[in-house]
């Protein structure tokens, strides 16, 4: 489906590009209080090999900075701050006031501070320097990117040479079987999940609509390469269902 310029995806829907950062955050404010609990439902737990997974690819050495982008409530953050150490400098941030707040609030919990800063940006227009970031990553959260394309070369721009990117993405699974299933499971399932849980299925079919609006793998890898990133490459994950991209500035 094609849209013009003036209009955008939200989940199935075809709306107006400026309302979709204000569609996309009505959802994420919701969800914030229970985004961990629901994560770990939605996946079986297996999201935290998932994102164990990204940070054994990242490649980030102590006294080094990261960009979390989109960071949500902070798993990756964490990781990150313990890696770099006293010298480093893990930035989360996050277009959404709400999961920030939840984020930082569950990182002091866990005697994590020093290291990591907290800044509410727009991944299509960061307020960082030039060349300055190690590494940048943003997890399941490209999807809900009005601009894409803008945002990768917003991310190409702020990463310096030699530093690379980590795209971690619901994707489109590589068997027809598995993709049945989990279609199955995304819109019969999942809003329910969303109404028990969290008492909130509309966001939860957003979120299932979103990830199937989302490029598949190849695609994605082009865009990438699109912005200027080089040595571009994927990984499947769980048969597809979500996918690692990484690319490098040099």
């Amino acid at each position: 489906m094609s849209l013009d310029q003036e209009t955008t995806h939200f989940g199935f829907k075809t709306i107006e590009k400026q309302q979709k950062v204000a569609k996309v955050a009505e959802v994420f404010h919701s969800v914030a209080a229970k985004y961990d609990v629901m994560n770990d439902l939605m996946s079986g737990g297996v999201h935290r090999l998932w994102k164990r997974f990204a940070i054994d690819c990242s490649g980030i050495r102590p006294g080094q900075k990261v960009l979390d982008l989109a960071g949500g409530t902070g798993d990756l953050t964490a990781k990150f701050s313990r890696i770099t150490g006293e010298k480093g400098e893990v930035v989360l941030a996050d277009i959404n006031d709400s999961m920030l707040k939840v984020g930082r609030a569950k990182l002091r919990d866990r005697g994590i501070a020093g290291n990591v800063s907290y800044v509410q940006a727009n991944a299509e227009a960061l307020p960082f320097p030039d060349n300055h970031f190690d590494l940048i990553t943003i997890g399941f959260g490209l999807r809900n990117v009005t601009d894409k394309d803008q945002a990768l070369r917003s991310m190409f721009r702020v990463l310096k040479p030699g530093g690379r990117l980590l795209v971690l993405e619901f994707s489109k699974p590589s068997s027809e079987f598995l993709s049945k299933a989990y279609d199955t499971y995304s819109f019969q399932i999942l809003p329910k999940l969303g109404e028990l849980v969290a008492n909130d299925s509309e966001s939860y079919q957003y979120l299932a609509e979103s990830i199937r609006m989302h490029p598949d793998q190849d695609t994605l890898q082009q865009m990438m390469n699109d912005a200027g990133f080089e040595g571009t490459q994927y990984y499947n994950l769980t048969g597809g269902i979500v996918a690692l991209h990484r690319g490098y500035k040099f």
